[in-house]
């Protein structure tokens, strides 16, 4: 079969059968699909053997790059053991292994790991967590969330319940329990109508205020530590995040860190809550945890939770909640190899030079007619395009100047995706800089043929 008939029959097998995630399939259904059939390294390969750099980490995943060896190795050497078994009654040596591993790694006083496979699930653990600790402690008033506008913290019912992006969450406004909200540190698009470095994180202030009134009701407040992702890669200013940490001791509110998104070195440490030497009470990983490779979550809890959920069988004070995959055994074997080769590769030592590196690069973006911000944490950026600089005015929604963006990007050899207006670019750690100059290079001339 020739290369051509093969790419017609997997595109009408997948637009005669498949549904995608966070795709208008009208529109995919008029479009001739990329179809990608290998990886190595940064890159991935289409049907026709073109290569592209994996500019999003396959969704924010890719850690050591495509194909590495030791995650390969250690997959494939797990296989010829078990590739499954229940963690519901039994345990095995990889989730016991990963377990103390990842509470080595983590910040200080989170003692306890439970196992999921996705990060809308470690979110909803968290939340299903935090409210039965306070069930157990005899304080039944203490059943609501607060969380920030223009979060995500996944797509589940309980985790779309303490999301503040409209676009996704509003349609599903009736399915969801109440949650309070604070409002987001944008500084680029302050909802409180203040200037950055003058207002004194005037948006703490107001946070506090809200905490304070529904103190006496709230089980936890969650956040992503330092940066927004699907809200639009919001950075969150220096100080944000320490001052949360002790709104929420001070208001007697647990704090649930969800690094999904920024954990495993994606801002330049393993998890974001160290760049402000924050402890969480309960803290969620997925994405990173497996380098790329199987899906995995936990969610990590301190003993002060763990114990109260302590008692006689007859007391009812088990945690009800299970994955069928929960703590497989190819996943842990997986993350417990992406771990080693954090240590193996010096890769978090490494990573500082290459942030610096793309700094440098981003700065001549910043000078375009229509980047109006370019945000960023470590190897998470976010570059928003504006119709007037001058005023911030975004370009509508129906323009889909970010997908135009990305589409002549993906000319140029490179794969990236849009928040909106908004280019993500979140590389694999391991892109060498000659890589990461080419990234930002097709990014910039994506944007000039586009915009201007």
């Amino acid at each position: 079969m020739s290369i051509q008939s093969y790419k017609r029959q997997i595109e009408k097998l997948d637009k005669k059968h498949l549904w995608h995630p966070f795709t208008q399939m009208k529109e995919w259904e008029q479009e001739s699909p990329l179809i990608i059939t290998e990886g190595r390294g940064s890159f991935l390969k289409d049907i026709y053997g073109k290569w592209y750099i994996d500019g999003v980490s396959s969704l924010w995943v890719t850690v050591h790059g495509h194909r590495k060896k030791e995650i390969d190795d250690a997959v494939k050497g797990q296989i010829d053991r078990i590739s499954h078994s229940t963690l519901l009654g039994l345990t095995h040596p990889p989730a016991a292994e990963l377990a103390g591993r990842l509470v080595r790694i983590a910040p200080k006083g989170l003692s306890r790991v439970f196992y999921s496979d996705n990060g809308s699930t470690s979110v909803e653990i968290g939340l299903k967590m935090a409210f039965q600790y306070w069930q157990h402690k005899g304080n039944r008033r203490k059943t609501k969330f607060i969380c920030l506008n223009n979060s995500y913290h996944g797509d589940t019912i309980g985790a779309v319940s303490v999301g503040g992006i409209d676009l996704f969450h509003s349609i599903f406004s009736p399915l969801l329990f109440e949650s309070c909200k604070v409002p987001s540190p944008h500084c680029y698009r302050c909802e409180l109508g203040k200037e950055y470095h003058s207002c004194g994180l005037f948006c703490l202030n107001a946070a506090e205020k809200i905490i304070k009134k529904h103190k006496l009701e709230l089980a936890a407040l969650i956040i992503e530590p330092l940066m927004q992702g699907a809200g639009g890669m919001i950075d969150a200013p220096s100080g944000y995040l320490k001052g949360i940490r002790q709104l929420c001791n001070s208001y007697d509110v647990l704090m649930i860190a969800d690094e999904v998104a920024t954990g495993f070195g994606r801002t330049g440490k393993m998890f974001a809550c160290e760049h402000e030497d924050v402890q969480p009470d309960i803290l969620c990983l997925a994405k990173g945890i497996t380098g790329g490779y199987l899906p995995l979550a936990a969610t990590l809890a301190t003993e002060e939770i763990y114990t109260a959920f302590l008692g006689n069988y007859s007391e009812l004070k088990t945690f009800f909640h299970g994955h069928t995959y929960t703590g497989n055994q190819l996943a842990c074997a997986a993350a417990i190899a992406n771990l080693d080769l954090f240590k193996k590769e010096k890769t978090l030592q490494k990573l500082g030079k290459k942030i610096e590196i793309l700094t440098g690069e981003l700065l001549s973006m910043a000078t375009f007619k229509h980047v109006g911000n370019i945000r960023q944490k470590g190897f998470m950026v976010g570059v928003e395009l504006v119709k007037d600089k001058k005023t911030g005015e975004p370009y509508p929604l129906e323009d889909k100047i970010g997908w135009k963006v990305c589409y002549a990007a993906r000319e140029k050899g490179l794969i990236i995706r849009p928040l909106g207006n908004v280019i993500v670019l979140m590389p694999p750690l391991s892109i060498s800089a000659q890589e990461l100059k080419s990234l930002t290079r097709i990014t910039g001339e994506a944007i000039a043929d586009i915009t201007e």
